[in-house]
């Protein structure tokens, strides 16, 4: 149930296998490693509930520092290595993290955060040092490579994305019980994909992001094999699949979209037949998309929905998905409610904010008031992620829209997420964004950003094509009234997409 316990049984056994560089860590020296880094972390004076955090790109040790923490009974961020100074300083200062991790290929953005971060007391460089940073393997390789006396589980505080404005802070409350306890994640993803010891598991994503870094270390604590790319590539993540005889893999749609648009002969030249469970979430999945896949790789497609927060947990399989296309799942933790802006419950098929109810409690860390604002209006203790959607009568949830995002034009409410499904699908779009701007008479009005696939495509004739495109396939109030052209849409590398960063271009600058 831990790296440990496997290392006593299977030393040599792949914990982690880097794409890229083939590197393999051993589940012998995941145990050692991070053993060695919880004796470091005891003798900087870090007890049961203080604060590390980490920048680091995929790499081979980024695990390691991840259970360093967890079997210390610690809190630990994992910080996105694409952060600017600015944003860096931020969150390490608002973690309160005394200690401070990274690798010598961020030691730009890294270096620059040291006087804005006066809480930490130790900080760490792989792979090289720079000024203010001591060698992380000179550091623990003077510490014992067993276990701490008072091993017990600590807990990852993650900051959202910040998709709709500054990243917070997400913090549970620790549990404080053995390591070899197993959390509600682990029996959920061992009832529903059914992974065991010989499981492979494949990671395209950053591993900084909760999903990537939660099921990691949830398949390490069965003992299975992780495959960590690098970075997501098409052809070179389906290549992987045959190599290693993956079993499992956690993927995004504009993952699923980038194979579904390759080449046939590169798209169906790998051998993925070994794939028994493809999970996926994060973002929303359009129908044809969804379709193509189970279509491709079987009924083997599940679905969640979750956030960082951890207040609730829904899942749909792909024969059920089938038979209501487009949901993202019933409820296996908290209960949902769907409701208008006062609090009350709507019925079936009605839209609004999506609560969960029963759940568990979350804060944000240092912000009553984010926390407060995630409750619901009558202070029942229900919470939210600021999804918008519907249930149908079976109970199944249907997503419309981050309530953020919903244009209002003439008074009437347009979930732009409609015409993103649409205008993704088409063949010479590789990306989208549909969001609001202003309108003098309607209020608002909708705009799409398209990335075209070709450069050379940019232009009036292919904004005209699109347009027409998603007039033919939706309400025509629904479609954008202009579309605008980008190199490349500002997404966050696990395919979420930042959108307020391209609506507040085209709204004006606050005097």
């Amino acid at each position: 149930m831990h790296p440990g316990a496997i290392a006593a049984v299977t030393p040599d056994k792949p914990a982690v296998i880097m794409a890229g560089s083939g590197e393999v860590v051993t589940y012998r020296r995941l145990d050692e490693e991070s053993n060695r880094l919880a004796h470091l972390f005891r003798s900087a004076g870090l007890r049961p509930g203080d604060h590390i955090a980490f920048m680091l790109p995929n790499h081979p040790l980024f695990m390691a520092v991840a259970w360093a923490a967890h079997r210390s009974g610690l809190y630990y961020t994992a910080v996105s290595s694409r952060l600017q100074a600015d944003e860096l300083a931020y969150i390490i200062d608002n973690c309160e993290a005394q200690v401070f991790i990274t690798a010598a290929e961020l030691a730009g953005v890294a270096g620059a955060i040291t006087a804005r971060t006066p809480r930490v007391r130790l900080r760490l460089m792989l792979d090289g040092v720079a000024d203010g940073f001591d060698s992380y393997e000179e550091a623990v390789a003077a510490q014992p490579y067993t276990p701490i006396a008072d091993e017990s589980q600590g807990a990852d505080m993650l900051y959202s994305s910040g998709t709709t404005g500054r990243p917070k802070g997400v913090k549970s409350r620790l549990s404080h019980v053995a390591l070899e306890e197993p959390g509600a994640l682990f029996k959920l993803v061992s009832f529903l994909f059914a992974p065991g010891n010989d499981s492979v598991y494949l990671s395209p994503a950053p591993l900084y992001h909760a999903a990537p870094l939660r099921y990691c270390m949830t398949f390490q604590r069965l003992g299975a094999t992780i495959v960590v790319m690098e970075r997501f590539e098409p052809v070179r993540y389906l290549e992987l699949v045959e190599k290693y005889r993956v079993t499992h893999t956690q993927l995004v749609p504009s993952m699923f979209i980038k194979m579904l648009k390759l080449p046939e002969e590169d798209r169906l030249k790998p051998d993925v037949s070994s794939l028994t469970c493809a999970i996926h979430a994060a973002a929303p999945c359009p129908v044809p998309v969804k379709e193509r896949m189970i279509e491709w790789w079987g009924p083997i497609v599940h679905e969640y929905y979750a956030g960082t927060e951890g207040n609730g947990f829904l899942y749909v399989g792909s024969q059920d998905w089938l038979a209501h296309k487009g949901t993202v799942g019933r409820s296996l933790l908290g209960t949902v409610h769907i409701c208008d802006e006062e609090g009350n419950d709507l019925p079936p098929g009605e839209h609004g904010t999506v609560y969960f109810a029963d759940g568990p409690r979350f804060e944000y860390h240092g912000d009553p008031g984010k926390t407060a604002a995630a409750g619901d209006p009558r202070g029942r203790g229900w919470t939210t992620l600021g999804d918008i959607g519907y249930l149908d009568e079976d109970g199944y949830l249907y997503l419309t829209d981050r309530r953020s995002y919903m244009i209002i034009s003439g008074g009437v409410n347009i979930y732009p997420q409609e015409a993103e499904n649409i205008l993704s699908m088409h063949p010479k779009v590789a990306d989208v964004a549909v969001f609001g701007i202003p309108d003098e008479e309607m209020g608002e009005q909708v705009k799409a950003v398209v990335q075209p696939v070709s450069p050379e495509d940019a232009g009036p004739g292919l904004a005209a094509e699109l347009i027409a495109y998603c007039r033919d396939r939706l309400a025509h109030y629904k479609c954008p009234r202009s579309v605008d052209f980008r190199a490349e849409l500002p997404r966050h590398p696990t395919g979420k997409l930042y959108k307020r960063l391209l609506r507040d271009e085209y709204r004006p600058a606050k005097s």
